[in-house]
């Protein structure tokens, strides 16, 4: 069981919510289309990974965070989640929520961008976005928490495979998708709001180039589900869509037409092949390959290991702030290449 079976992009276009009783109306909608194109599907596909995008419940759309977290953050599990697991144990299906802007009790004055994957016995893992799209996602990354002790890079072994998640921006850093891979990752599910220019079309297809060549370099399946919003709803961005599916040698076996609106594409994920292929091949196998004590890069110190955030140290993102971040990485990689 498990071994062959389809995964859905499920496209959404909605509304940024104001307030987050707007927020279940999102879920309600985006559960009824896990309903639909289950049954929907059945007599040609045994559709069993459902994705949705980045922002489908909600966007960081305040200036500030108090605003936001007064205005849209929750908690994570949350009655969202828990319909998701209600119509995941109905349907035996594996659900991959849209982001929510997260705030936990334990990191008071922090906000994540997260996501969860559901499955039929609840949240199975949550992965918060370890690279915020600077300088405009102002929200948090586990990554700068100090102690902070959950993984970063969450992969769950289910029966449709070993599946990880990351967001949007995190897939410009291979980093991120390589040590998703190393621990065990088949399927990598990809959930974003990627705007243009830098989606589908000529000449910076960045969507389709990044998740075309995360998928063949890491030997696995990606399930990439793209923000299909109209630009009114996230002025001043353009959602171009495009939502696709790639198997392990960087082949789209599925893709949404480019535009907004809501769609869905399907396609076959095939477990054993995937296997079959890693075990049997000896040429371009890249996790075998990789040499990592060659490179050096990773172990010295880099921007954001400086700056990292404790117990009722308020985060002060600004402009300015993240400038000076940024000169100061810059100014440490000019030393490292004079060095």
């Amino acid at each position: 069981m498990g071994e062959l079976y389809y995964a859905a992009c499920c496209q959404t276009a909605f509304t940024c919510p104001r307030d987050r009783e707007e927020i279940a109306e999102h879920t309600a909608r985006m559960c009824h289309m896990v309903e639909e194109v289950i049954n929907g599907y059945e007599p040609f596909f045994d559709v069993r990974l459902l994705a949705f995008p980045e922002f489908a419940h909600a966007a960081p759309i305040y200036p500030d965070l108090s605003t936001l977290r007064a205005r849209l953050a929750l908690p994570v599990p949350n009655e969202h989640t828990d319909a998701y697991t209600l119509l995941a144990k109905k349907l035996g299906c594996y659900i991959q929520t849209g982001s929510f802007i997260e705030w936990d009790p334990a990191y008071p004055d922090l906000l994540f961008n997260t996501t969860c994957l559901v499955g039929p016995k609840g949240v199975l893992s949550k992965y918060r976005k370890v690279n915020p799209w600077i300088p405009w996602e102002l929200l948090a990354s586990p990554h700068d928490v100090e102690d902070y002790s959950q993984p970063l890079f969450p992969v769950v072994d289910t029966e449709l495979g070993r599946i990880g998640v990351a967001t949007c921006y995190d897939w410009l850093f291979p980093e991120v998708i390589r040590e998703l891979s190393a621990a065990g990752a088949e399927i990598i599910v990809r959930i974003s709001a990627y705007m243009d220019p830098w989606g589908v079309a000529s000449p910076l297809e960045w969507w389709t180039l990044v998740n075309r060549v995360r998928a063949l370099e890491n030997l696995v399946y990606v399930v990439a589900v793209n923000q299909g919003a109209e630009r009114s709803d996230y002025p001043p961005f353009s959602w171009p869509g495009g939502s696709m599916i790639v198997d392990y040698d960087g082949r789209v076996l599925a893709q949404a037409d480019p535009g907004p609106g809501e769609k869905v594409v399907v396609a076959p994920i095939s477990l054993a092949n995937l296997r079959a292929e890693r075990e049997r091949r000896v040429g371009h196998h890249m996790l075998a390959h990789l040499r990592t004590e060659a490179y050096s890069y990773l172990r010295r110190p880099r921007l954001l290991p400086a700056y990292r955030f404790r117990q009722g140290m308020a985060p002060t993102w600004t402009d300015k702030w993240m400038k000076e971040r940024i000169a100061a990485a810059k100014q440490a990689d000019s030393r490292d290449c004079k060095g």
